[in-house]
């Protein structure tokens, strides 16, 4: 029963009465579902809050609650998501601030627009964790003064935040021109020199896998500067030194950078590590001779990355486009590619090449049918979602290639309903076709049945719409939950049956 109430519960078809009665009723799970519907009036909102909290948390980061539906000391946790969407009352952030439980104070820590005198009480909470919270997240001038801060885990946390200054980032990660770091998670806890086993079997252990202390709190000052490497209000002029660093982790932080100077580029080109120049590859401020050169590299990810880079020229992408393995994928570059382009990579004698325009859903009509009747399968599955294709073009690729389009075909969104119904009795059947035709919006009721055999299609089918009615309500038997729940959200499931269910709650 708890599974037809979940469903019942997201039913958009249930009439408001029953949602009522739903509200009255419900646990945790089911009122996760009615804080999803959409036509929850404001009295219902309320009320469920006032049943679940968790529900209210969802309702009031949704804008269905306002500060006079809540009383922090009832649901602090919905107070906190009004808090953090800057809908919460101040009084609510001196009242937390002053909380004895920890992790109140964090959360708090992490609200935009904090009164004044809440955000120096936080900055001068005697826990770390909370100081690291609000220097995560609090303004500019704020995180300037935390980077000072003789903890090492809240260095780390202004490090990350977008807000705090160029100036102050760029002390940071050099490490100039700032007090001396006194502590650090892992000496605050362990006798050090200490090293944090990876695989540490404490259950209430939560240091950072390897995090280590041999007094110079070395593993933090490492995360400060790949927080600030990450970070892109970092100085240009403070990444160049990391392209030599002996920190493979550092050195990819910087090959992903949107400012990264072309010498540092040039340095990363030649990497022994391949996900490095794999990113680099894929940064769009790479240059076209660094991407000519990148070009001849062995190793796959490079090229992959480099496929995905906006800017790789088009002889660069079609000349790699076989080595890469792309797959089914729009790439940037082809979806800004001209139409001249575009006709000529379709003309393309590589069946590769002929799979990158065919990713594209708004190619001209003769373009798409004249890759609808490729030869090759793999230029066939990647045309066959595109919309627009004529029945008898998706039946073709079908009879040409069988299983290997099949459930590309199923996919398309165009597809008649008669189609997909002869694709659930094609022999061998493709299971994967039976899961896209159960989700398909112009699937018929024969191919839903048909999908009800097929065990990962099953909860699919029975949430569709167009299932008949009594197969419907006879799926609120079934022994998989997810067929049941699904069958008990569908909006066709008779409203009689739906007060019946509810009807027995009494």
């Amino acid at each position: 029963m708890h599974h037809v109430l979940c469903g019942l519960a997201a039913n958009p078809a249930l009439p408001s009465d029953l949602v009522d009665r739903l509200i009255e009723v419900a646990d945790d799970d089911i009122a996760w579902d009615l804080a999803g519907r959409e036509d929850l009036s404001r009295a219902q909102a309320v009320a469920l809050a006032s049943r679940v909290e968790d529900s209210a948390v969802r309702l009031a980061y949704q804008g269905r609650l306002t500060a006079a539906d809540i009383d922090p000391a009832v649901l602090p946790q919905a107070a906190f998501a009004l808090l953090a969407e800057g809908a919460g009352s101040p009084d609510w952030a001196r009242l937390f601030a002053a909380d004895p439980a920890v992790e109140h104070r964090e959360k708090l820590a992490a609200c935009p627009r904090l009164p004044p005198d809440v955000v120096e009480t936080l900055a001068a909470d005697p826990d770390v964790r909370v100081v690291a919270e609000l220097a995560l997240w609090t303004t500019a001038d704020v995180a300037a003064r935390l980077a000072e801060h003789p903890h090492a885990e809240v260095r780390r946390a202004a490090a990350a935040n977008e807000a705090t200054p160029p100036a102050v980032l760029a002390m940071l990660i050099s490490g100039e021109g700032l007090p001396a770091i006194r502590r650090c998670l892992v000496c605050d806890r362990e006798q050090t020199p200490f090293v944090h086993d990876p695989h540490c079997p404490r259950p209430d252990c939560d240091l950072r896998p390897g995090a280590s202390c041999d007094g110079s709190h070395e593993s933090t000052l490492h995360d400060i500067q790949q927080m600030a490497l990450r970070n892109p209000a970092l100085p240009t002029g403070a990444v160049v030194g990391f392209a030599d660093h002996p920190s493979a982790l550092l050195r990819r932080e910087l090959a992903a950078r949107a400012d990264l100077p072309p010498e540092a580029a040039g340095r990363l080109a030649v990497d022994p590590h391949p996900g490095i120049r794999a990113d680099l590859a894929e940064n769009p401020v790479v240059d076209e001779t660094l991407i000519r050169a990148l070009a001849g590299d062995r190793d796959r990810v490079v090229l992959r990355g480099l496929a995905h880079n906006p800017h790789v020229p088009l002889d660069v992408l079609t000349r790699t486009a076989g080595t890469a393995k792309i797959g089914s994928t729009l790439l940037p570059r082809i979806a800004a590619a001209s139409p001249d382009e575009i006709e000529e990579l379709a003309a393309s004698p590589d069946p590769a090449v002929r799979m990158l325009p065919a990713q594209r859903r708004d190619l001209p009509a003769a373009i798409r049918d004249a890759l609808a009747a490729d030869p090759d399968a793999k230029v066939l599955k990647s045309i066959a979602g595109h919309p627009g294709l004529s029945e008898a073009r998706l039946r073709a690729m079908v009879d040409r290639h069988g299983i290997h389009v099949l459930a590309k075909v199923a996919a398309n969104p165009d597809a008649p309903g008669t189609l997909l119904e002869d694709l659930t009795r094609h022999a061998p059947p493709v299971h994967r076709a039976f899961r896209e035709i159960a989700g398909h919006r112009n699937a018929t009721a024969p191919a839903l049945l048909a999908c009800l055999a097929d065990e990962r299609a099953r909860p699919v089918a029975a949430g569709h719409p167009a299932l008949p009615p009594p197969v419907i309500a006879e799926l609120l038997d079934d022994t998989d939950w997810r067929v049941v729940e699904a069958a008990a959200a569908n909006p066709s499931l008779p409203r009689a049956v739906m007060a019946d269910l509810v009807a027995g709650l009494r």
